[in-house]
């Protein structure tokens, strides 16, 4: 009888196609070394432990996608109780409140951590004790599309590997990227103020390492190819515990050359155009995702020519979604949108409105004005959010990143608080619902929490205003009392999203046309791939009652058209459609 210790593991078959990519990608990143024995490694440190490649890589087309496709976005321990493991409390929350509704979703780093709510790793491998364990990690993967972080820019300065960096052992003693107090970093592009170079005592004598983000935050050296083949290893590990969406957090960072910007460098792309080769010959269904808070153009070229990204975090729509509801016109948000590229065939946009960080302005720039900008961060100021800058090359403070609940900012307008705070919230998420690609939605936003004061006071950071941790009873009082902001929004979020995710015209990869109706709505065409079903969404963006004749809607005649959100049947011809204060219909021909 055999063992399972003595079972065969399948030969590993490696086709041809498969080595000439990574052995090409890898001649661009690391010319001057060895690129056939180099391939050899990757191929070891990815297919590792007897899972072997596919014949063929996928080919990136809509079949990737579906119309059900959503994520929520959540700390692991957003939820707690103080007697059960929170990660346990989480999946309880996730299957009992949105099986069903929502297909993925994110758990923000769960590994051991220093700093920067987890972005600070000291070990890449293990699930923070105050969390769970990966039993628990598994079992949600079970039940929903699991993304991971892996952070690639930076560790944690009290990880192992930066403790041998220090002492001199291989191989960790070429880790990480030092520079000289002599060299010119004045073109390098920071999201932060604080000094560059951390100056550290090791082995070696004085050493002077790279911190984009932070001083507990060592960057990487990814020009030594052992990081490289180390994040690999750590790939295959997390792949085979249930990850299938891979977040490549501060990826824009990752490759330095001092005397440059060190951000979107050629090797960076290079690095992720083949990991894009190993996700698209995985047997398991590897998506890629990159995280990178810069302007929009410099955003979309993680598409590359559909072998980068399979998906790209839409940044830009957060702060002018907000602008747009603040000040109740839809001008930057159509000027941006009519400007932005279709996805290509089996690549989506990652739509969010909110998200543990903040509202990024980074995004923004050149999109919004200086004077657009300055009013939404006033505003934003006086609803209780915080502001975060970053400094320039030469010295001057700007603002980064707009530090608020995005409940709490749609609590009014730049005239004031109102009445509309629910409506108005809700018609950001129901636009962010329909446009082009997939929808997340973060915890916090689902559950209308407010602005944690408290948090920030205890932390002494700005983005703890929107990291709260429910208390798990307290929460599910308040979602069973409906006439808390709770329970409304988060009743009507999954109405909202149930509704979404059974229309084709919601394809990540459908077609998608913008409406030219006046700025003070703003509304698009989707069409399903098959071009059986046709949605008009359009969200009225201001405080007053609107109405636009039906005859600007293209409906076509000889099919009954139907308000998808209220039910209600809308008719063409010389009749009017009337729009609510922040009112949003999803008018199709197919309910």
């Amino acid at each position: 009888m055999t063992t399972v210790a003595e079972t065969p593991q399948k030969p590993m078959v490696i086709t041809r196609r498969l080595r000439e990519s990574i052995r090409l990608h890898l001649e661009n990143i690391y010319p001057e070394k060895d690129s056939r024995a180099l391939t050899r490694q990757v191929l070891e440190a990815f297919w590792s432990d007897g899972v072997v490649p596919r014949k063929r890589g996928r080919t990136a087309g809509n079949a990737m996608w579906s119309a059900d496709n959503t994520y929520v976005i959540t700390y692991g321990n957003s939820i707690i109780d103080g007697e059960h493991k929170p990660l346990s409390l989480l999946q309880d929350f996730l299957t009992e409140n949105l099986k069903g509704v929502i297909k993925g979703v994110h758990i923000l780093p769960y590994f051991p951590y220093t700093s920067d709510d987890g972005f600070s790793i000291t070990d890449y491998r293990v699930v923070d004790s105050g969390l769970g364990g990966w039993e628990d990690i598994e079992r949600i993967s079970r039940e929903f599309r699991l993304m991971s972080d892996l952070v690639l820019n930076h560790c944690s300065s009290q990880s192992h590997w930066f403790n041998e960096f220090r002492m001199g052992h291989e191989p960790y003693k070429d880790f990480f990227f030092t520079a000289s107090l002599d060299d010119d970093l004045s073109q390098v592009v920071r999201p932060r103020a604080h000094p560059l170079l951390r100056t550290v005592e090791t082995a070696d004598g004085e050493r002077h390492v790279w911190c984009t983000f932070s001083h507990d935050q060592v960057d990487f050296d990814f020009s030594n190819p052992e990081v490289l083949l180390e994040f690999l290893r750590i790939m295959r590990f997390h792949i085979n515990r249930g990850v299938r969406t891979i977040r490549l957090d501060a990826c824009a960072f990752m490759w330095k050359e001092v005397g440059t910007s060190c951000i979107h460098l050629p090797e960076t792309h290079e690095i992720i155009r083949l990991m894009r080769v190993l996700a698209d010959f995985s047997e398991e269904s590897v998506v890629l995702i990159t995280e990178t808070n810069v302007p929009n153009v410099e955003n979309l070229s993680y598409f590359g020519n559909r072998n980068e990204a399979h998906m790209i975090y839409n940044f830009s729509l957060p702060p002018l979604m907000l602008h747009a509801l603040l000040n109740g016109t839809s001008h930057y948000l159509n000027a941006w949108q009519m400007a932005m590229p279709p996805a290509q065939m089996g690549c989506a946009y990652f739509n969010f409105t909110a998200s543990h960080d903040g509202i990024g302005l980074r995004p923004a720039e050149s999109l919004l004005s200086e004077e657009a900008i300055t009013g939404m961060v006033d505003t934003i100021q006086q609803f209780g959010g915080r502001v975060s800058m970053r400094q320039l090359s030469d010295g001057t403070m700007r603002p980064y990143e707009m530090n608020v609940s995005l409940f709490d900012a749609l609590k009014g307008t730049v005239k004031g608080e109102d009445e509309y705070n629910i409506p108005r919230f809700l018609c950001s998420q129901t636009i962010a619902m329909a446009l082009e690609g997939i929808p997340a939605f973060y915890i916090h936003s689902l559950l209308a929490t407010g602005n944690d004061q408290e948090g920030v006071e205890k932390s002494g950071h700005n983005r703890a205003i929107n990291r709260h941790r429910w208390n798990y009873d307290r929460l599910q009082e308040a979602l069973a009392d409906e006439t808390t902001q709770h329970a409304q929004v988060f009743n009507e979020m999954c109405r909202l999203i149930g509704i979404r995710t059974q229309q084709q015209a919601f394809h990540p990869n459908a077609t998608q046309f913008t409406l030219h109706l006046g700025e003070k709505l703003f509304g698009f065409w989707r069409q399903s791939v098959d071009r059986s079903q046709s949605i008009f969404a359009i969200g009225n963006v201001t405080d007053e009652t609107l109405e636009i004749p039906a005859m600007s809607l293209n409906l076509i005649g000889g099919e009954n058209w139907t308000d998808l959100i209220s039910g209600e049947p809308i008719t063409g011809g010389g009749n009017k459609i009337s729009f609510a204060p922040y009112q949003c219909r999803w008018i199709s021909n197919r309910a």
